[in-house]
């Protein structure tokens, strides 16, 4: 017959080649995997303690920078400054003020709209900078 592999009955028999094919196969598989490991660095971070959470007495209140779609941003839904004001001079006193008179302890949170220019974004960072915030995030 043409075409048929192995004798007249039909019996292939056992053949070794798909096998070593399958081996070869996981053998790269896990050489590609072990390569992509991702190695852990330690960061030079101090952690902090749970022993001066009683005497430091009420928690921090957040402060709340809102940046909308227009670009208007607002502190603890205080509008400040125009839209078309690059420096925020009132949100950079305002932030400065609040600094000066409770200290850096208190977060300041940026909440910017999902269709907030990115330009203005980083306007509200320099800012924030400017005034000398250090404890910042976003929302």
């Amino acid at each position: 017959m043409g075409g048929s592999a192995g004798s007249e009955d039909g019996d292939a028999g056992f053949q070794i080649a798909p096998m070593v094919d399958v081996v070869f196969v996981l053998l790269l598989f896990f050489m590609a995997s072990a390569g992509s490991q991702v190695v852990e660095r330690e960061l030079n971070i101090s952690l902090p303690s749970g022993a001066g959470a009683k005497s430091a007495g009420p928690p921090p209140t957040p402060v709340i920078i809102e940046i909308s779609a227009d670009g208007v941003v607002s502190m603890n839904n205080r509008v400040f400054d125009t839209p078309a004001s690059k420096e925020l001079p009132e949100l950079r006193a305002q932030l400065k003020d609040n600094i000066d008179r409770f200290g850096d302890k208190d977060p300041v949170i940026i909440r910017p709209n999902e269709n907030a220019r990115q330009e203005r974004i980083i306007d509200v960072l320099n800012g924030a900078a400017a005034a000398g915030v250090k404890n910042l995030t976003f929302s």
